[in-house]
């Protein structure tokens, strides 16, 4: 295949139908591209842009970002999931403040040694922020390039990502990269979806082996459907004499990893008990709520509130927070509408 033909033509097309207004290609800096691209990791464009002007209206530049408190990171960050980016995210600033003076590596090497940035995002900001040739392959990318070569593998195969790579690198141009990225992303996102992919408005249908063959859903080739296993946890929402709800912040690592979020028990047996164990007097079982269903990555939740009123607030394990403080607490999504309506 031709650089030439590939990039040329689908600059052609970025330049009269691609994206040009998204809220990270104004006012360009190397922490809104960095911003940007860490938020959309597994989310879509429409969902980030929200959360990219919550964000940077409070966290205008890597410092103000750097200075913040984790807690306010992973507040602004709620209902994005996936909270380990804003953890990396929250470090990389301090990182980046602290040993670089605030200024952003150059280098795809330098840096993928900061956490939360790995080969493709560093490509994509090399690229878009500095205009260096740099490469990226997200899974949009991944997708057109298996399209245009009909190359069959999955994403989990080793071969079939080298392959892509060297492809991808081939591809790249030296002049304009910035805006080739831009390119090569937008089309993945608006023409070469994953299940309607819009063949005829593409600029590059007379290059794809697979829209020739009349094969384009067959790449990438389908991974093994998995049945999405069940969990289910139980969780009290406890209320003391004034109003104020027991929260405990989970730990960083796993579901949810840093948020604040309700005590939780392996089985409604418990509840009663974990609360004479941790000093917390006179209780009362209120109302069972109706079970709340929550799609993960790799498992179904269901959570199982338990209401219950006490006259204690001495409790030997997490903090009482009034419903005003909760207002600026970071929580996972199902729980913070759960919150929304009781306090």
């Amino acid at each position: 295949m031709k650089l030439n033909t590939f990039s040329s033509q689908l600059l052609h097309w970025f330049d009269a139908c691609g994206r040009h207004d998204l809220p990270w290609q104004k006012q360009k800096t190397a922490y809104r591209v960095w911003l940007s691209e860490i938020m959309l990791q597994q989310t879509q464009v429409k969902t980030v842009i929200d959360y990219f002007h919550r964000f940077t209206k409070r966290f205008p530049n890597v410092k103000a970002l750097a200075t913040a408190d984790i807690n306010e990171v992973l507040q602004l960050w709620a209902g994005l999931g996936y909270y380990a980016r804003a953890r990396n995210l929250h470090r990389t600033a301090q990182i980046i403040h602290q040993d670089y003076q605030g200024r952003f590596p150059r280098t795809v090497d330098a840096l993928q040694e900061l956490p939360g940035i790995g080969r493709s995002t560093a490509g994509a900001i090399v690229s878009i922020a500095f205009g260096e040739k740099a490469t990226i392959l997200d899974g949009n990318v991944k997708r057109v390039l298996s399209r245009i070569l009909a190359l069959e593998g999955t994403s989990a195969d080793k071969i079939f990502n080298d392959t892509l790579w060297d492809v991808a690198e081939s591809l790249t141009p030296a002049e304009r990269v910035g805006d080739y990225t831009q390119a090569i992303m937008d089309l993945g996102a608006t023409l070469c979806t994953r299940t309607k992919p819009r063949c005829q408005d593409c600029p590059l249908k007379n290059l794809c082996r697979a829209y020739q063959s009349d094969r384009v859903l067959d790449f990438p080739n389908a991974k093994m459907k998995k049945i999405r296993p069940e969990r289910a946890v139980h969780l009290i929402l406890l209320k003391d004499n004034a109003q104020r709800i027991l929260l405990q912040k989970r730990p960083d690592k796993g579901i949810w990893g840093g948020l604040w979020c309700l005590p939780e028990l392996k089985s409604p047996d418990e509840v009663v008990p974990w609360c004479h164990q941790h000093q917390i007097s006179e209780v009362k079982l209120e109302q069972r709520l109706e079970p709340i269903k929550h799609i993960l990555t790799h498992f179904t939740l269901y959570l199982h509130v338990h209401c219950v009123t006490c006259s204690t607030n001495r409790a030997s394990i997490g903090a009482w927070h009034s419903s005003l403080e909760i207002q600026n607490m970071g929580f996972p999504a199902p729980i913070q509408k759960l919150l929304n309506k009781v306090s």
